[in-house]
């Protein structure tokens, strides 16, 4: 059975990427390879820190654990990032994203307890 803590630091770890996404996705509205206003799409950069900084925590996790277990438990990410499209981007889901969601949410809790 993997630590507790090494979860919850993978998981803080995914919420920080997971905004990091989010600002990539709003930085990239504004996205050109035109080097004045690349440097100046604070978005993107935001998200590119953010994401950057999600590493550390999977680092510490990673380093004694089993990553058969860790890794999988990233993928809530993609959980975070549907909540987050939701709430700041206006997206829309239905039954069949929602079921994807309890799925993978499902998958973890097999993965991690087992």
């Amino acid at each position: 059975m993997i630590e507790l803590w090494r979860i919850i630091l993978v998981l803080a770890g995914t919420v920080v990427g997971s905004f990091g996404a989010l600002f990539l996705k709003l930085g990239s509205k504004h996205f050109t390879l035109n080097f004045k206003k690349l440097i100046t799409n604070y978005k993107l950069f935001i998200g590119i820190l953010l994401y950057g900084l999600a590493i550390p925590p999977f680092i510490i996790a990673i380093k004694g654990g089993e990553l058969s277990i860790i890794y999988p438990v990233v993928s809530i990410s993609y959980v975070w990032v549907a909540l987050l499209s939701i709430k700041f981007l206006k997206e829309k889901m239905n039954k069949f994203k929602w079921l994807g969601i309890f799925i993978i949410i499902l998958g973890i809790l097999i993965i991690t307890l087992i």
